[in-house]
């Protein structure tokens, strides 16, 4: 056995380019009864059941998980344990999703009896549009291929790819109609990173109290570095009595300040501070903040609230630490 690496790309290649199309000939296929199975869907009062057998199964449970994760309840059923008890999950305010390439799969023919005497809506996917499946449907999605991948033209490859493609689809489409947003994702998604980055504030970070690097505007130059290093955000933020933000000195200003021969012992931290400086507020996202420092190539944020007294202050170690980087 040897592998022929020009021999293996050009097959790999030939793979891309037949799935790329079997998505791009779905585009004519998002018609009228899409339309209605969008709402259908939509107008569910109960779960999405998502069913299929095989590599089916397998593309119709990852559907059934993008379909609950943008709003739209749904679990997946094999279809053999349904008719050995698991039908009893689907009631009378559900919607059936099945999927089958041939629409002739045995295990889901066995249900279509008990699917129709409970009157809920069948939404079929399938590649014969002259098949069982397609027939007994309430509304049938063409997602038939021209070939597979398969050299063989036996294992499932494009045929899966473009259902599980339609399933995107219906699942975006129900997302948009039901004005699904970033903060209702992260909520189906508090315990992973990209929870982290929708569900964190700014004010769930930031430095606060003691932990703030601020000196008065008169305050010497050198009494504002030993803040700098104290605190280790990399800046200083310049108050008044109020503590409202007059500027802010940073690693950088020292530079700075250091390249123009400034006397560091007979300066005040007024006269050399940048006035003109970004910043967050408490109730940003830290994603929001991210960017802003990003954007900028600045490394600390002084957070100001409404008043413009200071709230806190954060820097990118903060972000990492939080895992929103």
């Amino acid at each position: 056995m040897k592998l022929h690496p020009d021999q293996t790309r050009q097959l790999a290649l030939a793979v891309l380019d037949l799935e790329a199309k079997a998505i791009l000939d779905l585009k004519p296929r998002i018609d009228e009864q899409f339309i209605r199975a969008c709402e259908f869907l939509l107008g569910c009062t109960g779960r999405i059941v998502v069913t299929g057998m095989g590599k089916s199964g397998h593309i119709g449970s990852k559907i059934a998980a993008t379909l609950a994760s943008t709003g739209s309840p749904a679990f997946f059923v094999h279809p053999g344990e349904a008719s050995h008890g698991d039908l009893g999950m689907i009631t009378a305010g559900d919607v059936v999703l099945a999927l089958s390439n041939s629409g002739e799969t045995d295990e889901l023919l066995t249900i279509l009896p008990i699917i129709r005497r409970l009157g809920v809506p069948l939404i079929a996917m399938t590649g014969n549009q002259r098949s069982t499946l397609a027939r007994e449907a309430t509304v049938s999605l063409d997602i038939s291929v021209e070939k597979e991948a398969c050299p063989l033209g036996l294992a499932p490859t494009s045929s899966t790819t473009a259902t599980l493609a339609m399933g995107d689809a219906l699942a975006v489409a129900l997302l948009e109609a039901r004005g699904f947003t970033a903060d209702d994702f992260a909520r189906s998604h508090p315990g992973g990173r990209l929870g982290r980055r929708l569900l964190l504030h700014v004010a769930d970070i930031m430095h606060t109290g003691a932990r703030i690097p601020k000196v008065s505007t008169d305050a010497p130059l050198r009494e504002a570095l030993l803040e700098i290093t104290r605190q280790g955000l990399g800046m200083a933020v310049v108050v008044d009595s109020a503590d409202r933000v007059l500027g802010v000195y940073t690693d950088g200003d020292l530079r700075r300040t250091l390249d123009k021969g400034i006397d560091v012992h007979n300066t005040v931290i007024g006269e050399v501070m940048t006035q003109t400086f970004k910043h967050a507020r408490p109730g940003m996202l830290a994603v929001e903040a991210l960017k802003l420092m990003e954007d900028h190539k600045i490394s600390a944020l002084p957070v100001i609230d409404e008043d413009g007294r200071l709230a806190g202050a954060m820097n990118m170690h903060d972000l990492l630490r939080a895992g929103v980087v």
